[in-house]
């Protein structure tokens, strides 16, 4: 099977909001997820996410960290998406390409949100200040709202 590389964003608002884009296409449509994408023919994971945040949120960022690198398992290839955490340059918040809808989130809402597989789970590896991990998972790290 085919292995393809992507790249998706841990941005967080002074507030500690995360960043999130509602799928307009794809197999995750109506889901909320990380915003990010396929690499192109060239590109490196971290120029993958400056690319697809600015394309689907409008923000102008500058890759971190990676925090992950996650595989999924899609009918024609497995995808290994990088998470960066990432800086926020410049920019307004709004949905582009196949974002149906940008928005930052608190924990609470984002747990209440219907989303992606392993959402939670990556937050809560990624970046335990953020989201607490789901019942039964090890790490409860968070940041009151």
């Amino acid at each position: 099977m085919t292995v393809r590389v992507a790249a998706s964003a841990l941005i967080r608002d002074e507030a500690g909001r995360v960043l999130v884009v509602l799928r307009g296409r794809g197999p995750n449509t109506g889901r909320w997820s990380l915003p990010g994408g396929k690499s192109e023919p060239g590109e490196t994971p971290a120029q993958t996410v400056v690319r697809e945040v600015r394309e689907e949120t409008g923000l102008v960022i500058t890759a971190g960290t990676q925090r992950a690198v996650v595989p999924v398992q899609a009918p024609t290839a497995t995808y290994e998406i990088h998470v960066f955490e990432a800086t926020v340059l410049g920019g307004a918040v709004r949905a582009g390409d196949d974002a149906a809808d940008a928005a930052w989130v608190s924990e609470s809402q984002l747990a209440a949100l219907p989303h992606t597989d392993g959402l939670l789970e990556l937050l809560a590896r990624s970046a335990p200040d953020v989201v607490p991990a789901e019942p039964g998972s090890p790490g409860t790290g968070s940041v009151a709202p």
